[in-house]
């Protein structure tokens, strides 16, 4: 699109791996200019996740992404999740609003349940789509295998028994104030993809994952340095 700040590098270098049972696709140079989103981040007004005092959810701050950003990441993202994940023609698109994510919150303020490994949705098409404005220092996205169960995926058939045992687990034993990174005795690491600055990742939100968050690196609010993404989540 003429005049699009935020214009997609054509064409896109589609990429995948496979982690565990499933693929992660990846885009790499994404965007034509993308510190043109990073300045936008610095122009936006962050507020706490949804969630935040009670310490669950997203573990940080969020704002909303720009509206042309949003408009061309769909019209891509539309066909390639169909094609790539096995989405029917016939199911239609729904999207939740594109946002701008900060990690902020230290290690000993996170909650239990942000200590571990978690999912999205239960369903079987939806998707998370992040985009990294921040590089390898930042750590990138880790994928798991819940150990007890055997699970890797969240259905809606296994949702509500998955639930019980993570709930039972934590309540048993407090996980250590500290970002999920490698395997302990309750999840396996099946692998990562690291965050490098404009790398694009596609995967199901169904897959137990976690942010690999070093805070060595900064948790800092400020988008020029901390761990910046851009989060947007579609469904069919």
């Amino acid at each position: 699109m003429a005049g699009d700040p935020f214009a997609i590098r054509m064409p896109p270098d589609i990429r995948s791996v496979r982690v565990g049972e499933h693929q992660v696709v990846f885009i790499d140079d994404f965007l034509d200019d993308p510190q043109a989103l990073v300045d936008a981040a610095c122009q936006a007004a962050f507020q706490p996740c949804p969630g935040a005092d009670e310490r669950r959810g997203y573990p940080g701050v969020r704002a909303p992404a720009p509206r042309a950003y949003t408009e061309s990441l769909t019209a891509l993202m539309d066909p390639l999740i169909r094609v790539n994940f096995g989405v029917p023609e016939a199911l239609p698109l729904k999207k939740t609003p594109c946002a701008f994510s900060l990690t902020t919150v230290a290690p000993h303020d996170l909650g239990l349940l942000q200590r571990v490994p978690h999912f999205d949705a239960s369903t079987p098409h939806y998707m998370a789509v992040l985009l990294y404005l921040c590089d390898e220092k930042h750590g990138g996205t880790a994928f798991y295998r819940h150990r007890a169960s055997g699970l890797q995926q969240i259905t809606a058939g296994n949702r509500e028994a998955y639930g019980e045992q993570v709930y039972a687990e934590v309540d048993g034993r407090a996980p250590p104030p500290r970002y999920f990174g490698d395997s302990d005795d309750r999840f396996e690491l099946l692998g990562m993809l690291p965050a490098r600055f404009n790398r694009l990742a596609i995967y199901r939100g169904s897959l137990l994952h976690s942010a690999i968050v070093r805070p060595a690196a900064g948790l800092a609010s400020d988008p020029r340095q901390g761990r910046l993404t851009v989060n947007t989540f579609y469904d069919f």
